[in-house]
């Protein structure tokens, strides 16, 4: 029986294979995901954000990092490389010969397959002439011809050939090491054993230990762990945080401490150029002595961010530090604002502390848009726009034109904006109105329900309200052309005292401001009334939580409108109207009753399977949800101060401002770049009533752009739980005649049998 043998390759050729896949293995990958991207792509992106963000300061230091930096150039030589590795053992590899090929004894008689014994014997005379030791020819090669002889004259060598491929016949199976003998062999033991150990019990170990201590230290948004609990032990101390306090607190991060974070550092000249900042920015509680606020990283971090909210001149080395300090921030105070809510969700559902006030959570949220801006809380978001300084600012909010926010300068006329900026160039002026046009201006409508209940519209206590958000972002360049085309063309008819009339009343809503579903439908409520309603006024209606009247009192006001507009219509009819009508019979009246009926039962029937298909809708889009990943890449934003590239988020949540709480956690929406539908969940409150809540839109770049919209909730008595369902309630009647049909059937058989 054959056996089986393990051998080292001594030859080397079974290695360069294994070296061949291994650095293919690498190098391809590699390519891939490490080859620097298109520059030129990244080069014209760069050129057509340049109108609108050429002046911003992450845009410089963009162009100057492409320009400076080496590191594409050093990934490129590297992968290349190792591709010239990886091609010259493929070309190594191709060269090898081939050890493992099948034994063809025709082909070692130079003789074509099927030759004649004759031809086979003549060409084995004249071989074993030429290669026969005696004669001076080589003995490897004699053995050779003569065993191919043998394969092809001896029965016994023929069969062991053409049945194992041999013919010596069964062989031992080898399998080679893919690594040179010169590894196992006794003279280089000691250097072998030297590799492993230093491989496999130095490096190994240190390389696996100290990625595990550092991502340890970091939480999954890349906090330090540290940090973390810093921020919920002062919110939990402080539930109520003015912004001074917030600061403080933000700047004690550890990312901040050159001892947590190798990034972070403290210069010599700090003790020069810090106490310098510290008395042109005033009172900054510095001999606050509370730990870590009084520590000197603490200090330092403080001062640049005040520093860069006054948007004062530092110097080149404190401005480095700068934005480094500035750069951590936004990410800071999205951690404090998660700590927040995680300390809310504890005191709602434990109880026993106090959760931190909702002007806490949105201080931190305002102080994000400040970092982003470089702006101070009391500055105008006017100066969010190039070209503006605080000199300027008397221009715009003169008592002609009273301009204080964005909205307001662009619900101008052009003519009115353009004399307002007489301050401008022409140039600059087109600058800062292309840059005004790049703002978002985002459109938010709400929808309340109850998913998964028979009545979505009822809201009952306790149950989990679902308020699904729709937000549409267009620009503020769509609000100019609306405003264009709004302003009547000189070409065109006078409007009529009427039309005049409309036009003023909206004009008095500005562009920017949304209409309410409940401000519309009570509007068209009004016009029906006024053009049904001529005598008796209606009765008040009890409005749900979603607006709409009750059913029975909805047939109500119809009846009774359907009755007044018979009136009138008899009064000014003629009498031989009045005669047709009085002929009805009361037969007719029940069938018109009949139909109306039948009406109000198929618009419930639609309404039902609207609400179904809604629901339907809503569970694809969560699935679609849960199985896409969209990119957090929506719009840069317009950032005159900040040091690096950001895109434009936005927190959307909703709050009782009466009680300072919140509500719904605020969700982070990150993918907003045309439209973004958001579900916001919380349970309903435990008492039956009215309540006044708002669904807030907060962004975390810009000033003034934020939205808060008024949400009405009215909570009804949850309904009982029936122990007997009514459909499992069989009358008597029905299974008398259950029991009737079964016994005739029984004795329809019998008969049936007897016949037989």
């Amino acid at each position: 029986m054959a056996g089986q043998q393990f051998q080292y390759d001594d030859s080397g050729n079974t290695f360069f294979y294994f070296l061949t896949s291994f650095v293919g293995l690498i190098v391809i990958p590699a390519t891939y995901y490490l080859w620097p991207r298109d520059q030129n792509a990244e080069q014209l992106r760069l050129k057509s954000l340049r109108r609108v963000h050429g002046r911003c300061l992450w845009y410089r230091l963009r162009l100057m990092k492409s320009q400076q930096s080496i590191v594409p150039t050093l990934k490129k030589a590297a992968l290349l490389f190792g591709w010239a590795v990886f091609l010259l053992l493929a070309y190594k590899v191709s060269k090898l010969d081939r050890e493992y090929q099948e034994y063809n004894p025709y082909e070692v008689l130079n003789l074509d397959p099927g030759s004649s014994l004759s031809e086979i014997k003549k060409q084995y005379r004249v071989l074993s002439l030429k290669f026969h030791p005696d004669k001076g020819g080589d003995e490897a090669t004699f053995m050779r011809i003569a065993k191919a002889y043998a394969a092809l004259t001896n029965e016994q060598s023929r069969q062991n050939w053409e049945m194992y491929g041999n013919p010596d016949g069964p062989g031992a199976t080898s399998f080679g090491i893919a690594l040179p003998a010169w590894i196992v062999d006794q003279k280089n033991s000691m250097l072998v054993l030297l590799v492993y150990g230093l491989a496999f019990m130095v490096i190994l170990p240190v390389v696996v230990g100290t990625w595990w201590y550092r991502s340890i230290r970091y939480s999954g948004d890349q906090i330090l762990i540290n940090t973390t609990q810093l921020f919920m032990h002062f919110m939990y101390k402080t539930p109520n945080m003015n912004m001074k306090r917030l600061a403080m607190v933000l700047t004690a991060a550890f990312e901040f401490d050159p001892r947590s974070n190798k990034e972070a550092t403290i210069r010599p000249t700090d003790n020069i150029e810090v106490p310098q900042l510290i008395r042109e920015l005033g009172n900054i509680n510095v001999k606050k002595k509370e730990p870590p606020f009084c520590y000197p990283y603490s200090l330092k971090a403080r001062v640049l961010v005040l520093a860069h909210l006054a948007r004062m001149d530092i110097s080149e080395e404190l401005e480095e530090d700068q934005r480094f300090v500035v750069r951590k921030s936004p990410a800071l105070l999205q951690e404090m604002i998660n700590v927040g809510c995680q300390l809310t969700m504890m005191a709602n559902s434990r109880g026993g502390f106090h959760a931190p006030r909702l002007v806490t959570i949105e201080n931190c949220m305002k102080l994000t848009q400040m970092i982003v801006q470089g702006l101070q809380e009391s500055k105008s978001p006017l100066l969010q726009l190039p070209h503006f300084e605080e000199e300027h600012l008397r221009y715009c909010i003169s008592k002609k034109y009273k301009v204080r926010s964005l909205q307001d300068l662009v619900s101008l006329k052009d003519s009115d904006r353009r004399s307002m900026l007489r301050f401008l160039g022409e140039e600059k002026y087109d600058e800062v109105m292309a840059v005004l046009g790049s703002f978002p201006h985002i459109t938010m409508d709400t929808k309340l329900q109850v998913l998964d209940d028979e009545d979505s519209n009822n809201i009952t206590a306790g149950s989990i309200v679902t308020v699904t958000v729709t937000l549409t972002r267009k620009r503020m360049a769509d609000m100019f052309e609306k405003e264009q085309e709004s302003t009547p063309c000189p070409g065109e008819e006078a409007p009529t005292t009427e039309e005049a009339q409309a036009d003023s009343s909206k004009a008095k809503t500005k562009v920017w401001q949304n209409k309410s579903k409940g401000a519309k439908k009570t509007a068209k409520s009004k016009k029906k009334k006024l053009t049904k309603k001529k005598a008796t006024p209606a009765p008040a209606k009890t409005k749900q939580a979603n607006g709409n009247v009750a059913g029975n009192e909805v047939v109500a006001t119809t009846t009774s409108a359907v009755k007044e507009e018979e009136d009138e219509a008899s009064d000014k009819g003629s009498e031989s109207d009045e005669g047709e009508a009085n002929k009805d019979s009361p037969s007719e009246r029940d069938e018109d009753s009949d139909k109306q009926s039948d009406t109000e039962v198929d618009e419930m029937a639609g309404d039902d399977e609207e609400e179904w298909e809604a629901l339907q809708q809503s569970i694809q889009r969560r699935e679609r949800a849960l199985l896409e990943t969209k990119s957090k890449v929506t719009h840069p934003v317009y950032s005159l101060y900040f040091p690096e590239e950001k895109q434009e988020w936005w927190w959307l949540y909703i709050a009782d401002r009466r009680d300072q709480t919140l509500v719904s956690m605020p969700y982070h929406v990150c993918t907003l770049k045309d439209t973004e539908e958001v579900e916001l969940k919380f349970p309903a409150p435990s008492k039956t009533g009215n309540y006044q809540y708002s669904v807030i839109l907060r962004s975390d770049s810009y000033l003034g752009l934020d939205q808060i919209k008024p949400l009405k909730l009215e909570v009804h008595e949850a309904k009982a739980m029936l122990d007997n369902h009514p459909q499992w309630d069989i009358p008597d009647t029905e299974e008398e005649e259950e029991e009737q049909e079964d016994s005739d059937g029984i004795e329809e058989s019998e008969d049936d049998e007897d016949n037989d």
